[in-house]
């Protein structure tokens, strides 16, 4: 990793324990993981704004090697992958830059980010100091820098890429030899003059309080802190309650944290095939603090946007000293930072995962609940704790979801055209070969698909016993599997994200004389990660027929028919200019629940300049396109397990986490929505095509549009103050907590739908009135009705006392829209 600062080239003062050091000045920095191809240019000013709305200091990305360079020497960089418009666009928000170069990204994106070809050098080994992979490795990164210097994006430059990282998540045994020769390498690139150039170990997963570098004089640097995690189909939906991972931030700065960085603090989407393998869904929406479709989840955005806060609050401290331990009781610590012998910022934590805590900190009692930190900036007044959420929430569970004011617009099925594909041998370009080949080595990923067939002759005597019903077992590397006898489709099996391989099992009717034996065997994403994954096979490598008595016949080692591809694919039936074609069939309504059929229809968009969301519900698996523009694999027909959720945002956010803890959508699709950005549709006719190759009915797709969405919060009287209202050195007992309410840029909020101050019951979304109750609905709708955002103080004097010695509590639902 490079360390920057931004007016001048680096000196031994750019990096110190306690600090980074930006432009002359020690900082402590928040940083986000936002990857540009996973949204649309349009949308990255949005979205960076409302990062650094939500406290952020810094953007990190990946470069994605193999979309940048998709073919050895020829480069790309416009549109979604223009990595030059990115930087420049975090520029102008007044952010940095952390660019994680690669080479090697992970990032569940296709093959790692490695570009394919790679893969076919001769002698070459991946991420070590083999000479093959050193002279590509030098090129692109070259290529990178010099982009980069060109435009003037280094620090040393005057301007916002203040990290720069080479490799990732590398635990080669060679890993000395390799990251001295990334070192200086780097180093005679000569970003400046006297680059100063320090190999840093960092932190990656979801705790990193007990994380120490590698040297005393190194910062303690958290990569990624993964705010939720990824999806795979077949699998429920992972989330991580926001309570937790403020403990896991606040936790980090408490014991010396210098930078950290959400992995993802936006996760966007995995348009076209750009999704990592095995099996990873299109949506990488990650429990992010923006979710895929560039909205506010809420109430993760707004308790970090607070947690960010109280941690600046105590920036001045944290920059002078090494913390100093305090134990206050079993699980209970204190970490405190003195900027000067009677100014000090203090955390306090209880890392129990039970018990809440009454703790003694410099002659005041504060309470602790369980699995949080509270933060006192002065040592005496709690500004924050992890695990009282104050901020507003959104009702629903995704941005579509029915409390969130979605329309739905049905595609009319009299107008789907379709073409059914071939099955089988479709091209002269067909080849054979003696023996089963891996699937990646033979189509060097240019598609999903291979087809392998083969010819049985029952006349021939090679099937044991004459007999004509036999079974058909076949065994793959992965990911999935169609099987076809005589053209008919007789089976279909598939593997998990956990192992993607499979065994298929099928009874099967062989006639006399020939008989085919059609497999499309088709990957769902090149292995992006785990040990030596640049070299796992996918592909069906042993096929046997076995009869009723349980004789064998193998058929791996015979004569088989391959086909790089789909017939679909090579006409181009995603191609816009193709809409008109004659090649496609109309009819009064589509056919439905046939495998292996292309289907395309014309749609007007619905009005708006928001995202859609293209529901698949009722279809099988394949893959879909907008106007050209693939928006990713679907798979709605693989349900997750039917066990093992939790209720839904209830998940017990005390004690460690990892991605099994909190589930939902247990026996459900893990995906049906599908992100179209805006900027894809245009007025008039689009063009939707869709390659469906299980089984499904088109005429049941919809368009779904978010016009707007249902917010809520509940605060008490005992509840912290908003994280904004205390400045040093103010009486901060005197400041009193609010009910903050923020609607989406563009809407506002158009009625008030609940409103008490009292002891109101339930949670957002089934708010009732308490026995304590004071009636204050007009009081809300004056401050809030037609604004964007609007604040009430939870005030006595402001709002009455209904029941005095009484602990009360604010509660508000308001809907926001355009």
């Amino acid at each position: 990793m490079a360390m920057q600062g931004p007016n001048s080239c680096p000196t031994d003062k750019t990096m110190v324990p306690e600090a980074l050091v930006i432009d002359g000045k020690r900082q402590i920095l928040q940083s986000g993981s936002i990857h540009y191809p996973r949204s649309t240019p349009e949308v990255w000013p949005e979205i960076i704004k409302k990062s650094k709305e939500g406290g952020l200091d810094v953007i990190e990305t990946y470069v994605f090697w193999n979309y940048h360079e998709p073919v050895k020497g020829q480069y790309y960089f416009e549109g979604r992958f223009d990595l030059v418009r990115f930087v420049k666009t975090v520029q102008e928000a007044g952010l940095l830059v952390h660019l994680r170069i690669g080479l090697y990204a992970c990032a569940e994106w296709n093959y790692g980010g490695f570009p394919i070809w790679l893969h076919f050098i001769p002698g070459i080994q991946f991420r070590t100091t083999n000479a093959p992979f050193k002279i590509e490795m030098k090129q692109f990164l070259a290529k990178i820098v010099e982009m980069m210097k060109k435009e003037h994006l280094f620090a040393s430059q005057g301007v916002p890429i203040i990290l720069a990282q080479v490799e990732n998540e590398y635990g080669n045994i060679e890993g000395v030899a390799y990251t001295d020769m990334s070192h200086h390498y780097m180093e005679g690139l000569q970003v400046c003059q006297s680059l100063y150039l320090l190999i840093i170990n960092t932190c990656n997963g979801f705790y990193c309080d007990r994380f120490t570098p590698n040297s005393p004089s190194k910062p303690k640097m958290w990569t990624e802190n993964y705010s939720g995690w990824f999806l795979g189909f077949g699998n429920p939906i992972p989330f991580r309650p926001v309570e937790d991972l403020a403990f896991a931030v606040a936790r980090f700065f408490e014991t010396g944290g210098t930078f950290q960085n959400y992995y993802m603090y936006f996760g966007g989407t995995n348009f076209g095939r750009t999704a990592g393998g095995p099996l990873v869904a299109t949506s990488y929406d990650y429990d992010a603090p923006i979710d895929e479709y560039g909205f506010l989840r809420q109430p993760k955005w707004g308790h970090l946007r607070d947690l960010h806060k109280a941690i600046k609050q105590c920036e001045e401290h944290m920059i002078s000293s090494d913390p100093t331990q305090v134990q206050l009781g079993k699980n209970l610590e204190a970490h405190v930072y003195y900027k000067s012998s009677n100014e000090c910022a203090a955390f306090l934590a209880n890392y129990g995962s039970s018990l809440d805590a009454n703790v003694t900190f410099n002659g005041n009692i504060y309470f602790l609940p369980a699995w949080s930190v509270s933060i006192l900036p002065d040592c005496k007044n709690v500004l924050f704790n992890t695990a009282k959420v104050v901020s507003q929430r959104t009702l629903g569970d995704s941005s579509f979801s029915a409390t969130t004011s979605v329309n739905d617009f049905i595609l009319e099925p009299s107008s789907w055209s379709w073409y059914k594909e071939r099955v089988g041998i479709w091209s002269n370009n067909s080849f054979m070969n003696s023996g089963l080949l891996e699937q990646i080595t033979t189509t060097k990923d240019t598609s999903d698909y291979l087809w392998y067939t083969i010819s049985i002759n029952v006349k021939e005597n090679n099937i044991p016993g004459q007999e004509k019903e036999l079974f058909l077992h076949i065994e793959s590397l992965g990911h999935a599997a169609l099987v076809f006898v005589n053209k008919r489709l007789v089976g279909f099996g598939y593997g998990n994200h956990e192992d993607a391989s499979f065994i298929l099992d099928e009874k099967i009717t062989l006639n006399h004389g020939n008989n085919t034996i059609d497999l499309l065997s088709m990957m769902i994403g090149v292995q992006n990660y785990g040990p030596w994954f640049d070299v796992a096979g996918a592909g069906i490598f042993y096929v046997a027929l076995r009869d009723l008595k349980n004789d064998t016949n193998d058929l791996s080692f015979e004569e088989w028919t391959y086909q790089v591809g789909l017939e679909g694919e090579d006409l181009d039936l995603d191609n816009i200019n193709l809409a008109n074609s004659s090649i496609w069939t109309t009819g009064a309504a589509p056919p439905v629940n046939q495998s292996l059929i292309w289907y395309k229809v014309a749609f007007l968009a619905p009005e708006g300049k928001g995202p859609l969301g293209l529901n698949l519900a009722s279809m099988g698996k394949g893959q879909a396109w907008v106007n050209g523009q693939s928006i990713g694999r679907y798979w709605p027909a693989y349900l997750s397990p039917s066990s093992g959720c939790t209720n839904g945002s209830d998940c017990d956010y005390r004690g460690a986490y990892d991605p099994s803890k909190c589930l939902k959508n247990c026996g459900q699709p893990a995906q049906t929505l599908y992100h179209i950005p805006r900027t894809w549709v245009h007025i008039g006719e689009n063009l939707l095509v869709l390659h469906e190759e299980l089984g499904g009915d088109p005429s049941k797709i919809s368009l779904r549009t978010k016009t707007g969405q249902e917010i809520c919060a509940h605060v008490s009287e005992t509840d912290p103050p908003p994280a904004d209202s205390w400045k040093p050195n103010s009486e901060f007992i005197s400041q009193n907590p609010e009910v903050q309410l923020t609607c989406e840029r563009g809407w506002h909020i158009t009625s008030i739908n609940f409103a008490s101050f009292g002891t109101p019951i339930g949670k957002c979304g089934t708010f009732a009135l308490g026995a304590c109750n004071a009636d204050i609905l007009s009081i809300v709708q004056q401050a809030c009705l037609g604004q964007e955002r609007c604040s009430i103080p939870i005030s006595t004097a402001t709002l009455g006392d209904p029941c005095p010695g009484v602990l009360k509590c604010l509660a508000v639902e308001a809907l926001c829209s355009d």
